[in-house]
């Protein structure tokens, strides 16, 4: 089973900075300029903190998550906005869950990682899109949560995972206090 990570909950004791819940990663934000405009997906979207800001900054979004209660208060929060996101719920551990092909020009993955999905983000990315990711790295188990290696990326493995992408900008290391790899990626 994949997972989200650290989003809602604070790290136990030494995790380092907890962000609000509706402040979103950092990493999203400083590099808008490098987004296309169009359709942007928010992958494992718990209550929308990028759902909400793509919409607020001129993206459709479609924003799927297994949790139906997170979606229901994402929801509740674009209508209170006037804000036009599509939400669905999806488990996308499942073999069978699809992502359309060619259908996004932005996909937005944070602190979330199952590795077998990576080829339908990929397939999901139109021509010149780009895929936000960034999630823990192993090294953020010495800090608290999470602690299994399945939700923990090896040293490096990110720019395998994104390996058919252009890598516009990345890292990897500790930032904010926590410990994680992150990447802005173009589809070819």
């Amino acid at each position: 089973m994949g997972g989200r990570a650290g989003d809602w909950e604070p790290l136990e004791a030494g995790g380092g900075a907890v962000k609000s819940a509706s402040t979103p990663a950092a990493w999203l934000t400083m590099h808008q300029h490098l987004l296309p405009p169009g359709d942007a997906l928010d992958v494992a979207c718990g209550r929308g903190r990028h759902a909400l800001w793509l919409a607020e900054h001129g993206w459709r979004v479609t924003a799927i998550d297994r949790d139906a209660g997170a979606l229901r208060e994402l929801e509740a929060e674009a209508r209170r906005r006037g804000l036009p996101i599509t939400t669905e719920s999806v488990d996308l551990e499942r073999v069978d869950a699809a992502l359309p092909d060619r259908a996004f020009d932005v996909i937005v993955v944070v602190h979330y990682l199952h590795r077998p999905l990576f080829p339908r983000l990929l397939a999901a990315l139109r021509p010149g899109g780009v895929l936000v990711y960034e999630t823990f790295t192993a090294a953020q188990a010495a800090r608290g949560k999470p602690t299994n290696p399945d939700f923990l990326l090896r040293p490096g493995e990110l720019h395998q995972l994104v390996g058919s992408l252009e890598v516009l900008e990345s890292r990897e290391g500790e930032f904010d206090g926590r410990d994680v790899a992150s990447a802005m990626a173009r589809k070819r």
